[in-house]
């Protein structure tokens, strides 16, 4: 099956300020592939004419690229001119899961629980928006991962630096109600949903440096959470999932409460493959080895045309 593939790039690195993550998932994943037998070659469009994919003969792309210009829709379109099959999900979708605050309207629609938000400004009231959301709470980048630019905001003084820094970032800023329990993630793959992992970060601060650089988080998989709620949450993970038309694979974050309700906060769509990745880590719990589910996830590559036949 490998050979059906055909030259094959993966994407990783690009301008993003994922930029050092996406280089670490890149590099695993070209590996993985290469000792499956896949014909895998680096590709950074940061370095790179993107359209250097088509001219030199490449049949088929593998998506390593984080947050904006690679997990946004942007990428894909561009392969959808060339109509190159890629991983992960579609323009729209790709689109609608980097932007926290679309997400969360369309879930709220559907009835899929995620903590309560508002939209912040340089003109934003710091007392109504503690008074509506409660304290601590948290601010973030509307179009970033990786927790970049994002604060817990323990008192009402704090919210205007918050603030700031996000906007550094991105324009558009949210803050959302903090939600206290225990930290999810629920990965896709294909049309099922893998085995629940349990994050316990050194006092639950599950930051940028604690997801990547340390060795100090601990995972827990199978999740030691209750069977029936473990259920409850793969299905409901795979309908927000196809709420906002995702396909092929993925990665939800949710919270779990004490009195065991739940609240979706996001979809990523091209996830982490670095060594103290999630999504690894849940196959690896199914029996998948991570050159297997490289494998698994470049075989689910296709286009919106495709996929709409």
């Amino acid at each position: 099956m490998v050979k059906d593939f055909g030259k094959v790039a993966v994407l990783m690195g690009g301008p993003s300020a994922e930029r050092e993550v996406s280089l670490m998932s890149g590099t695993g994943v070209v590996k993985a592939l290469r000792e499956r037998g896949v014909d895998a070659h680096a590709f950074d469009p940061a370095e790179r004419d993107l359209f250097d994919l088509k001219r030199e003969g490449f049949a088929r792309v593998f998506i390593a690229l984080h947050g904006r210009f690679g997990e946004d829709g942007t990428v894909q379109g561009a392969l959808e001119v060339m109509q190159l099959p890629y991983t992960g999900s579609g323009v729209m979708a790709s689109a609608l899961a980097m932007d926290k605050w679309r997400t969360k309207m369309i879930w709220q629609s559907a009835g899929i629980p995620t903590p309560k938000y508002r939209m912040l400004g340089e003109s934003s009231d710091w007392h109504a928006t503690a008074q509506d959301l409660g304290l601590p709470l948290i601010v973030k980048p509307g179009r970033e991962g990786s927790t970049i630019g994002l604060t817990k905001v323990v008192n009402t003084v704090q919210l205007g630096a918050a603030y700031e820094l996000a906007a550094k970032f991105d324009p558009l800023v949210i803050a959302e109600e903090f939600v206290d329990g225990k930290e999810l993630t629920v990965s896709v793959l294909g049309e099922r949903a893998l085995p629940i992992v349990r994050i316990e970060a050194p006092e639950g601060n599950y930051d940028y440096q604690n997801k990547y650089f340390t060795d100090d988080t601990k995972y827990h998989c199978p999740s030691g959470i209750d069977a029936a709620a473990e259920t409850r949450i793969q299905a409901d993970t795979m309908k927000a999932f196809r709420l906002l038309g995702c396909r092929g694979w993925g990665r939800a974050d949710v919270m779990l409460r004490a009195d065991g309700s739940y609240s979706f906060l996001e979809i990523n769509t091209a996830p982490g493959m670095t060594g103290h990745s999630l999504v690894p880590m849940a196959a690896r719990a199914e029996g998948i080895e991570y050159p297997d589910l490289c494998v698994e996830i470049l075989a689910l590559a296709t286009t919106d045309v495709e996929a709409s036949e």
